[in-house]
């Protein structure tokens, strides 16, 4: 080899050094402004949380029954001192409060007051849910997670809470619509389960993985639901009475095609003595359009894994759940 084709390899060598280490230092930026943006994000949403809770006190002070007053008052506390685990669990419990309560039996300013604090907080979860999804949807670039550009940053969650009055949408009006859904973790027999790829139509980019299940429809109980749609999904056809739970209950609101939706979730287990290729022939044309591929997870590498899954905490409950019998009780999982 010539010294040229050194001089030459050398140079090439060294121009996408520059190159690659100048791109890794813009992204470690835009991750850290995205970082930034997310923190800010959660502290306005802390901060019309809190609003709410003030006013939901001063709402309780006027109630006339004593007895819902004090749970208001109560919960209003509990969600304001609950950490970040619990914070969701307990600011739908305010949410659910207010929810009952007699509105035009307020006061004109008070009635006011509460229906701003209200919309603050619809307005800052949506924009902090906002910069939780570009922020890992970047994160979850592999050139990102091989040169580590995120550093020891912990990937940011985002924050699912009812919205009041069904929500808002662009002319603000009522736009939330409840859908229980059934689920099935469908497990092999190496303890694998089996997740679906899928996107949301507006946000192509930003693919994230879910159990197998659907919407309950009208006359259908979860369990029955869940058999349905297991057959729907996979090909493979069960009676009812062979899903073990429900073993989890998720309750979450979620935006899928540009409508936000209520969902409560009741999760059944289904073991499987044979390895199975699912047959997605039943998929809806919805699914066809949105669902990329499937695949059997261990979960030891689903843990490691920095793919998007729901429910989040799905890698770290299910072993549990797969340790010994059901007990009979369903837990809430997010």
């Amino acid at each position: 080899m010539t010294v040229t084709t050194l001089l030459t390899l050398a140079l090439v060598l060294l121009v996408s050094l520059v190159v690659l280490g100048g791109w890794s230092v813009l992204v470690a930026n835009r991750l850290n402004r995205l970082h930034v943006r997310t923190d800010a994000a959660w502290a306005a949403v802390d901060s019309a949380l809190a609003r709410r809770s003030v006013v939901a006190r001063a709402v309780a002070e006027v109630c006339p029954d004593q007895a819902l007053a004090t749970r208001l008052r109560t919960a209003a506390d509990r969600a304001e001192t609950a950490d970040r685990d619990r914070r969701e669990d307990e600011e739908n419990a305010v949410g659910r409060l207010l929810a009952e309560w007699d509105r035009v039996a307020l006061s004109p300013g008070l009635r006011a007051e509460l229906e701003e604090a209200e919309l603050r907080v619809i307005l800052a979860r949506r924009v902090h849910n906002d910069a939780v999804r570009d922020t890992l949807a970047l994160r979850r670039h592999r050139a990102v997670r091989w040169l580590r550009l995120a550093g020891g940053a912990p990937p940011p969650t985002y924050f699912e809470i009812a919205e009041p009055e069904g929500g808002m949408d662009a002319a603000g009006t009522a736009s939330l619509r409840l859908r229980p859904a059934a689920r099935v973790l469908l497990v092999d027999p190496d303890d694998r389960l089996l997740l679906f790829e899928g996107i949301d139509p507006v946000r192509p980019t930003a693919p994230f993985w879910y159990t197998v299940g659907g919407g309950v429809e009208d006359g259908e109980n979860p369990r029955t639901a869940a058999a349905r749609e297991l057959t729907e999904e996979t090909g493979l056809a069960v009676a009812p009475a062979a899903l073990v739970g429900p073993v989890w209950r998720r309750y979450a609101v979620y935006s899928f095609d540009e409508q936000e939706t209520e969902t409560e979730e009741w999760y059944f287990l289904l073991r499987i003595a044979d390895q199975l290729a699912p047959d997605t022939s039943g998929f809806s044309d919805l699914e066809r359009r949105t669902v990329l591929r499937h695949r059997w997870w261990d979960l030891d590498e689903l843990a490691a894994s920095d793919v998007t899954v729901y429910p989040v905490r799905l890698a770290e409950m299910l072993p549990e759940v797969l340790a010994g019998e059901w007990d009979g009780r369903t837990r809430t999982v997010h």
